[in-house]
């Protein structure tokens, strides 16, 4: 499986490339960024991919080097809600309103929100956070489709839009501070171009929560049970603004767990898409846990150090 990564080198230089199935990089010329790649079109995206691949010999290897999120420049995380049943039988059990979640469903126009700007976000081995003054947090694991500044899809990955269910279920109109916070998104490290994914349309997403080495949860579901499809949310998404360096959408999720389940600290999120890969999170409380991304922005080998920590930790 070719992967588009954003690595940085032992000097803490960022560069993107093409990693392949054995791990080895194969670097673009010229240095470009995610958000340039995503000003080309699909068709010029893919040619450049395919000829960065084909070139006989790698520049380096994963084991090499930090592979950091697959996001820069203005790109953005967008994100949807209620897109499967499941998730509207969850808010509306949730919620102190739950004909807000019962309309929206069945409406013309989907539930949208900004998620994360690209240096809020982390990615493999990690940690993600919760709200320390939220009682209800659980992972969301979905399929983030990434979207060209002409809205074309050109592939996956894997986001992990971690949520207060107690903030939004007292009141929807908390949901940004119930959805966006420091370590609430998390996306895989990898871009997998969208030629590489068969039937997108009916992939399977698996959630494995493990706690003291034991499945605390487990859930799947397959894009097949989409209520809205993952065009029709990008469509809306680009009604109004343009987005100059392209976006990732997240498009919901259709894994909910028990109303008494939430997240600890300490807990390892595993989640898995069929042909898009797996990313995996350590679970930490509060702000404090991920003060360290501001500093990640101009140092970004200190996630080198955090990912030591975290999964040492447990």
């Amino acid at each position: 499986m070719t992967r588009i990564v954003r690595f940085a080198d032992d000097t803490g230089t960022v560069q993107t490339g093409i990693a392949d199935a054995s791990g080895a990089i194969r670097s673009f010329d010229g240095a470009p960024r995610v958000a340039d790649l995503l000003r080309l079109s699909a068709d010029g995206l893919r040619e450049l991919v395919e000829a960065t691949a084909a070139r006989q010999r790698p520049d380096t290897d994963e084991a090499e080097v930090l592979l950091l999120p697959p996001m820069d420049g203005l790109m953005e995380l967008w994100a949807a809600g209620v897109t499967y049943e499941r998730s509207r039988e969850a808010r509306v059990e949730e919620s102190t309103e739950q004909s807000v979640y019962e309309r929206v469903y069945d409406a013309e126009r989907p539930e949208l929100f900004l998620k994360a700007l690209p240096w809020r976000l982390v990615t493999d081995d990690e940690p993600i956070a919760v709200r320390d003054d939220s009682e209800l947090n659980v992972p969301e694991p979905e399929l983030g489709v990434v979207l060209n500044q002409a809205a074309q899809t050109v592939g996956y990955v894997i986001v992990d839009d971690v949520s207060s269910r107690s903030i939004e279920g007292e009141n929807p109109l908390y949901l940004p501070q119930a959805k966006i916070y420091a370590g609430s998104a998390a996306v895989s490290s990898g871009i997998v171009p969208v030629w590489e994914v068969d039937a997108p349309q009916a992939l399977k997403i698996s959630l494995t929560v493990w706690r003291d080495g034991s499945a605390a949860f487990r859930g799947a579901i397959s894009t097949a049970a989409f209520h809205r499809s993952p065009e029709e949310l990008a469509e809306y998404l680009w009604r109004c603004q343009p987005f100059p360096d392209g976006a990732v959408l997240s498009t919901g999720t259709g894994i909910v767990p028990e109303i008494d389940f939430t997240l600890q600290a300490g807990d390892l999120v595993e989640t898995a898409i069929d042909g898009v890969g797996v990313l995996t999170n350590h679970v930490r409380v509060g702000r404090a846990e991920l003060d360290w991304l501001v500093e990640a922005v101009d140092r970004p080998l200190i996630r080198r150090d955090v990912r030591r920590s975290a999964s040492g930790s447990v």
